[in-house]
């Protein structure tokens, strides 16, 4: 029986790692060992960066709506309390784009948190 080689599925399996490891610094981009620790590495970092995205926007949008409640006289956190007792379902992504885009609107938001409390 003749000996099969496993040079072709090797290349493509060792091409396909230096694709993805096309523009890194140095020899990372052409040795195969460093591109392949430095792949999986950014692939860790990859996967923790889409956890850590969804925390650092509702954190901004945090920041957002209380220096608008703030400019408003009134803290975030009673704002907020006076938006469920009021009965106003609005995420905090839209608060914030009605703070930055529509502070009239948002002030209304206001009166009626406090209306509520």
């Amino acid at each position: 029986m003749a000996r099969i080689k496993g040079a072709m599925m090797t290349r493509k399996r060792r091409n396909k790692v230096l694709k993805l490891a096309k523009g890194y610094y140095g020899s990372k981009h052409s040795l195969f060992k460093t591109a392949k620790q430095a792949v999986m590495k950014s692939g860790n970092y990859a996967y923790i960066g889409r956890k850590q995205k969804k925390r650092d926007f509702r954190r901004l949008w945090i920041t957002r709506i209380s220096a608008a409640c703030k400019a408003n006289g009134i803290n975030y956190s009673t704002f907020m309390n006076g938006l469920k007792k009021a009965d106003i379902t609005l995420n905090r992504k839209m608060l914030s784009e009605i703070a930055i885009a529509d502070p009239a609107a948002f002030t209304a938001l206001v009166e009626k948190a406090k209306a509520a409390l």
